[in-house]
């Protein structure tokens, strides 16, 4: 499915089924996953039928049933850009470069 074609009201009714089948799923009722997640049942029943709740609200019922997942999406991988990647080579060479000259002036002492 295609969410950049959606309209928000559409995500929102698309979350909330979501959150209904994996509810009905574990036999759950809407008072027991509510009370688990620790908000009113009138808030679950907004979330399910795709109207406006916090975020923080989504993030409660979605740990509740075990849906946290796919918040892996949202991790920013650290990387690096080639530029970076070179200047960090160059720097690396020029320590080995002055090392190896300290090393070449002070030859080790022979007792």
């Amino acid at each position: 499915m295609d969410y950049n074609q959606l309209s928000d009201i559409a995500i929102l009714q698309q979350i909330g089924a979501f959150v209904k089948h994996h509810r009905m799923n574990q036999q759950k009722s809407q008072e027991q996953l509510s009370t688990a997640a620790g908000i009113s049942r009138s808030t679950l029943s907004l979330l399910e039928r795709g109207e406006k709740v916090n975020l923080i609200t989504l993030i409660q019922v979605l740990r509740v049933l075990d849906q946290l997942a796919w918040l892996a999406e949202f991790e920013v991988q650290k990387t690096i850009s080639p530029i970076e990647y070179i200047k960090l080579q160059k720097k690396h060479e020029r320590q080995r470069i002055r090392n190896s000259d300290i090393a070449a002036d002070n030859p080790p002492s022979e007792w």
